[in-house]
């Protein structure tokens, strides 16, 4: 009997762990309002990014806020690569990020250990 309830607990987990690392899960999205000539959007980062992808107007200034809530090191930085952008974000402070957004395309962000990952999109 022990047996199986080990068989059925092992199995649960194995389903569990698929599911998350394989399966689709659901994306938050953001699509900036342009307001005088100026895109503004607010990241909050707190076991990840919330939103996580984010949409941006082509020739259009753009301004990510970044508002770091979690204590973790791992989310004390936040890396642009295709921006050349490695900037820190200490814990509980707004922090700026200025975007480029004359190139459109999809650009990926990510924490400074590249565990936790974000979306801009710009079109």
């Amino acid at each position: 009997m022990v047996k199986m309830i080990v068989l059925i607990v092992g199995l649960l987990l194995i389903g569990f762990i698929i599911w998350w690392f394989f399966g689709k899960h659901k994306i938050d999205t953001t699509t900036a309002a342009v307001q005088h000539n100026q895109q503004t959007i607010n990241i909050e980062v707190k076991g990840g990014y919330s939103p996580e992808r984010v949409v941006l107007k082509k020739g259009v200034p753009a301004v990510l806020n970044f508002n770091r809530k979690d204590s973790s090191s791992c989310l004390d930085r936040v890396v642009f690569p295709d921006f050349g952008i490695n900037q820190e974000l200490p814990q509980n402070q707004p922090q700026t990020v200025k975007i480029d957004t004359s190139k459109p395309g999809t650009y990926q962000w990510a924490c400074g250990m590249d565990m936790f990952h974000g979306e801009l999109i710009i079109k």
